[in-house]
């Protein structure tokens, strides 16, 4: 049996060239494409008899479908894959698109949460999709932590940043905690936290939590346990999951059952349920991804198609993700320079603020 990544390799010039056409014909009209048409636009004589030879042996190699019986022919989803890893020609990223993009990423007057929330909006605009951006998790060194009782059932911690940026969170403490057990909480949690980011405390305070557990006051554990569980709450995470566009793909499909899946799954999105997965997609390497109709697993949306890139800090972490959701039969040749350049401008953006 023909390996996926061979079925291009076995097609001869002219299926190729056929193959070509029909996918290009779908993405640019949403269209099937007939053998009449394509015979037409051939410069060679060829015969629409013999194009719809070469159609039904595509068909063989499931590569094209027929969505009714007298209809023209559509590319499959292993079509679509297979045009995208093998023939698909990617522009340069349109002037206009790239001034948008850089007016945004520029403005330095602005807090980074604002420019991702702005490179959202310009995504969907230029794309004409939804544009999906994960923003990262804040990384700067803690500077101090502090515990506030509010009352016996509620409390505040206060993270202050060592970039200046200040996190108020209130959290329920467990039950007989008092002002002097949270003082001495934080003094232990300010002893080896400072000088580390979050995700780095946190594994020095469960070693830590092992090592002197017997010197903890056993309220004073309770509470610094109870303070990384709502850090690693998954309703808690750090990082956000901005969606623009919800219209761009609403107005895409007039059928109620696309309709409902499209609701479907920004009801997903809204509720982040997959915030996590999201970012994995992206860490398999660098560069731009692709996934087509049900490789797509995180979406509900069958007959979508996501384009998302990963973008790093200045150590080369992946820190987040920007992306571009739309219809399978999206323009993949302009979408996907503008998701390769949004994703390394956001990425050096941020890593040139860190240094500051």
């Amino acid at each position: 049996m023909i390996e996926k990544k061979e079925i291009l390799e076995e097609l001869n010039n002219r299926s190729r060239e056929v193959f070509r056409r029909v996918v290009e014909g779908y993405l640019t009209d949403g269209e099937p494409v007939g053998s009449r048409t394509l015979s037409r636009e051939f410069s060679e004589d060829i015969s629409a008899a013999t194009i719809r030879n070469v159609m039904q042996d595509l068909d063989f190699l499931g590569l094209l479908g027929s969505p009714h019986k007298s209809a023209g022919r559509i590319p499959t989803q292993l079509g679509l894959r297979m045009f995208v890893d093998g023939i698909l020609e990617v522009s340069e990223v349109d002037k206009n698109d790239r001034k948008k993009i850089d007016k945004i990423v520029s403005d330095e007057t602005n807090q980074v949460e604002d420019i991702l929330d702005d490179i959202s909006t310009t995504l969907s605009g230029v794309t004409q999709g939804a544009s999906l951006v994960l923003t990262p998790k804040r990384e700067a060194p803690i500077k101090h932590v502090e515990f506030l009782p509010l009352s016996t059932s509620q409390a505040l911690v206060v993270l202050v940043f060592a970039d200046g940026h200040v996190e108020n969170r209130l959290f329920k403490p467990p039950p007989g905690q008092t002002p002097s057990s949270m003082k001495e909480a934080a003094n232990f949690l300010n002893a080896i936290m400072e000088g580390n980011t979050l995700s780095e405390a946190k594994k020095l305070i469960k070693n830590e939590i092992d090592f002197r557990r017997q010197e903890l006051d056993t309220l004073a554990r309770d509470l610094v346990e109870s303070g990384l569980a709502l850090w690693e709450d998954t309703e808690e995470r750090h990082e956000r999951l901005i969606v623009k566009g919800r219209a761009n793909l609403l107005n895409e499909s007039s059928q109620q059952e696309d309709l409902d899946r499209i609701k479907n799954l920004f009801d997903d999105l809204e509720r982040k349920r997959d915030i996590a997965d999201f970012l994995e997609l992206t860490e398999k390497g660098e560069g731009v991804r692709i996934f087509i109709g049900s490789e797509n697993k995180l979406f509900s949306l069958t007959g979508s198609s996501l384009v998302v890139s990963p973008y790093m800090n200045s150590d080369r972490k992946i820190i987040g993700a920007v992306g571009v959701i739309g219809p399978t039969r999206l323009n993949y040749g302009r979408i996907v320079p503008v998701v390769d350049y949004t994703a390394q401008l956001v990425g050096k953006m941020i890593a040139d603020r860190n240094k500051r």
